[in-house]
């Protein structure tokens, strides 16, 4: 695990090599363990190590092919390297490491693109071919490594982080209005756009191809070679051979991914995808360290008082054996880590994130490695009460509006014109519900059942929600220099995922839909987690031979404080300080007003606008740091 970095002037005039280490010493979180630059001429890649396999100096980087033809700096793991290893050393090729980036390197050279699809891990890679002049660019299947480009005045550069571009002295700094759209209805960016213009994520799945020289265009052409695809192919006869298939494929990814020379530990949340990660991997390690955060709850109310679930998580440890770390996070923690974490998330994604980093933290003081259970929610249909807002729809566009409606997290279309009043001219040609629509350009849109609108429902939250938490778990894991793993993502488990019919997912696929606004407020936990139980039910069976049944059978939580409560209680003061506060940056480009009476009506009870607060918090803060 690691951080990349590089930059081409493409009017072929000498890098520099100053700003080449500021791009990688910016990000020495990513990788203290090590740095590394490589320049010539008109090209530069740096590099920042975390040494994960093979410590040794054989694993530094940017690394040379025996032939120094082609310069590698890469970041992440891929789990199935030794036996790509022995293929290609049947093909005639030497090793001097015993790094899974030697053998990245090699497969690239021996197989081009073609090699991605090999690669069972996760991962974002720059190749330089130096004979044909040539950049290579590549992100893993589901986009769980970060890379980023940007090309301006003629200069390309590409990064782990949007922190070491911005290194680059010729960098103009501007608001992107398109993503701050995005923004504000979905809490999340559904493109391949940030919130700077000009900087661009490399999509997941996919790799990128730049060729300086004469007669070629200097544009990064993007391809790819890798998408979600969701089916209804019976594979079994029968559920039991189902469940059977599912606890394979799962112990081997777990087991997979165990594969380190360094201590590797375990999130332990109290639900049932990492009790079951756990659960597999203390039988290979002895006393595995697994960590949890809990809340003080003494300020919580209604569904918020059930956001704590240290005492879950310490019955499976118990279960496990794991020598267990735990931290109680209060009102007080947020307001003291929102600084460092958008500097380190760098754009604000998805939902309350502060618990992650303070997780991160912990798990970093005894560990460079950590399980997480991320992505079970998505591939095996954990949010039942989403994916039945639109199941019945009458066709696709009927579909479309049904589920943006719901996906309109922050700000609904009719007042999206009212918070954005300082900027509308600028902002008047987006459409976010095109955007939203766009998500599935390529794919079969004449759907007919209730299970091919849900598979269309998994594939959009795949493609955006899912991205957004590899987002958030990347940046704040690697905030402390720590490697997060997601076993859940390894390839032949994600295959089985796709292939697994919805009715072995859901169990109940008739029942009228159970519409919550999550604005609303009072005790709405009954009513909201009612049918969560049918979600992930080949899930639940499997993990029934690992985890309790009071795990497997418990409503579907997530990992959230109760900042409904603080966001009116603890932390009201810091709220009005940095929100009600008319020198705030957020009122250059959004409406005072608008945002003041939404604030006050969660102030007043009237509504629970949480998710509302927590963005304007990371956006005034991102505003700040940024200084345009």
């Amino acid at each position: 695990m690691c951080g990349i970095a590089g930059i081409l002037n493409l009017k072929g005039n000498p890098i520099s090599p100053l700003t080449l280490k500021k791009m990688t010493d910016v990000i020495v979180h990513r990788g203290p363990d090590g740095e590394g630059q490589w320049q010539e001429e008109n090209i530069g890649i740096g590099h920042r190590r975390l040494a994960i396999l093979d410590l040794s100096p054989a694993g530094h980087q940017p690394m040379l092919s025996s032939n120094k033809r082609w310069v590698l700096s890469y970041n992440g793991e891929v789990y199935n390297y030794k036996e790509l290893r022995i293929e290609l050393e049947a093909e005639g090729y030497l090793f001097r490491s015993n790094t899974d980036s030697e053998v990245v390197l090699y497969s690239l050279i021996h197989w081009k693109e073609k090699a991605l699809s090999k690669f069972n891990g996760m991962f974002a890679l720059a190749l330089w071919d130096r004979k044909e002049k040539s950049l290579f660019l590549a992100r893993d299947r589901y986009g769980i490594k970060p890379l980023y480009y940007c090309m301006q005045k003629q200069i390309f550069s590409f990064a782990s982080e949007q922190k070491s571009i911005l290194e680059i002295p010729e960098f103009t700094k501007t608001i992107n209005f398109n993503s701050l759209q995005e923004y504000l209805t979905f809490q999340n960016i559904f493109t391949d756009q940030t919130l700077l213009k000009d900087i661009n994520v490399l999509p997941s799945g996919s790799f990128g191809i730049l060729k300086f020289g004469r007669g070629n265009s200097p544009n990064l052409e993007i391809t790819s070679y890798w998408d979600y695809e969701f089916s209804e192919k019976e594979i079994f006869s029968s559920q039991e051979e189902y469940v059977e298939e599912l606890d394979r494929l799962f112990v081997q990814a777990v087991n997979r991914q165990l594969i380190s020379d360094v201590d590797l530990g375990a999130y332990l949340s109290g639900g049932m995808d990492s009790g079951s990660i756990t659960a597999i991997a203390s039988k290979q390690i002895n006393n595995l360290n697994s960590f949890t955060c809990g809340f003080d709850l003494s300020s919580a109310s209604g569904m918020e008082l059930g956001f704590d679930e240290r005492e879950k998580a310490e019955a499976m440890s118990a279960i496990f054996k794991t020598e267990h770390y735990e931290m109680i996070l209060k009102s007080g923690d947020m307001e003291r880590c929102l600084s460092k974490l958008v500097w380190h998330l760098e754009v604000p994604r998805v939902g309350q994130s502060y618990p992650n980093y303070y997780v991160a933290k912990l798990a970093s003081k005894f560990v460079k490695v950590v399980l997480a259970g991320t992505g079970g929610d998505e591939l095996f249909a954990g949010y039942p009460w989403r994916y039945f807002r639109a199941y019945d729809s009458k066709n696709f566009e009927d579909y479309i509006d049904k589920y943006y409606d719901y996906w309109q997290r922050l700000i609904s279309n009719k007042d999206l014109k009212n918070i954005c009043k300082p900027i509308n001219k600028e902002i008047k040609h987006i459409c976010t519900k095109d955007i939203f629509r766009n998500v599935f350009p390529e794919m079969n849109n004449d759907l007919n059942t209730p299970q091919e609108y849900i598979n269309h429902s998994l594939y959009l939250e795949c493609k955006t929600f899912l991205k957004g938490l590899f987002h958030v778990e990347d940046k704040l894991s690697m905030a402390h220099s720590l490697e997060t793993r997601v076993p859940f993502m390894d390839n032949d488990l994600v295959d089985f995922a796709l292939k697994c019919p919805v009715t072995k997912k859901i169990d109940n696929l008739k029942y009228e839909s159970n519409i919550i606004n999550e604005n609303d407020t009072g005790n709405k936990q009954s009513r909201y987690f009612k049918r969560t139980k049918d979600g992930k039910k080949i899930l639940r069976q499997m993990m029934s031979k690992y985890i309790p049944k009071e795990i497997t059978n418990a409503q579907k939580k997530g990992f959230s404080g109760p900042d409904a409560s603080w966001f009116k209680g603890e932390s009201i003061e810091f709220v009005r300080r940095k929100l009600i506060n008319k020198y705030s940056p957020l009122y250059e480009i959004l409406d005072r007003e608008f945002i003041t009476s939404i604030i006050e009506n969660h102030f007043n009870g009237k509504e629970n606008r949480r998710l509302f607060i927590w963005s304007m918090l990371n956006l005034d803060e991102w505003m700040t740091s940024q200084k345009f």
